[in-house]
C-alpha cells in the first residue's frame, strides 16, 4: 500500500504539470491571435509616443525660460542674503516663488536652506504675493 505522502506528492506533480500545460496552451493561442498582435503593436506605439512626448515637454522653451528665471531669482536672493541684506534677499526669493507658481515644493526646500528668521519673513510675504497676482 502506497504512503499517503507519495499519493499527495504525485497528485501535486500532476496538477502542476496540468497547470503549466494549460498556461503554455493559452499563451500560444493568445500569441497566435491576430487581434492580440494588433493590440500589442498599438500599445507599444502609444507608449513610445508618450515617452517621446515627455522628452519634448522637458525642453519646452517656455518652461525652460521660467526655470531659468526661477533659478536666477533664487541666486540673486542668495547673493543678497550672503551680503546681509535680508529684505532684498526675501524680495528675490519671493519673485522666484511668483515665477514658479506652486510654492509648496520650493518652500519645503527653502525651509531647510534659509535661516529661520529669513524663512519667517518669506512666509509673511506669501499671502501678499498670491493675493496681488491671482
Amino acid at each position: 500500500m502506497p504512503c499517503i505522502c507519495t499519493v499527495l506528492g504525485l497528485l501535486a506533480v500532476r496538477g502542476t504539470i496540468a497547470f503549466l500545460g494549460y498556461c503554455v496552451y493559452f499563451d500560444r493561442k493568445r500569441h497566435g491571435n491576430p487581434v492580440f498582435k494588433l493590440r500589442l503593436r498599438e500599445k507599444r506605439r502609444a507608449q513610445q509616443q508618450k515617452a517621446e512626448g515627455r522628452g519634448t515637454q522637458l525642453w519646452d522653451p517656455a518652461k525652460n525660460e521660467k526655470l531659468q528665471l526661477f533659478l536666477q531669482e533664487v541666486r540673486m536672493g542668495g547673493l543678497w542674503l550672503s551680503r546681509g541684506d535680508q529684505r532684498m534677499g526675501v524680495k528675490h526669493v519671493r519673485n522666484a516663488l511668483l515665477v514658479f507658481g506652486q510654492p509648496q515644493e520650493p518652500l519645503k526646500v527653502f525651509k531647510h536652506t534659509l535661516p529661520p528668521k529669513v524663512f519667517e519673513m518669506l512666509l509673511r510675504k506669501i499671502p501678499l504675493i498670491f493675493q496681488t497676482h491671482s
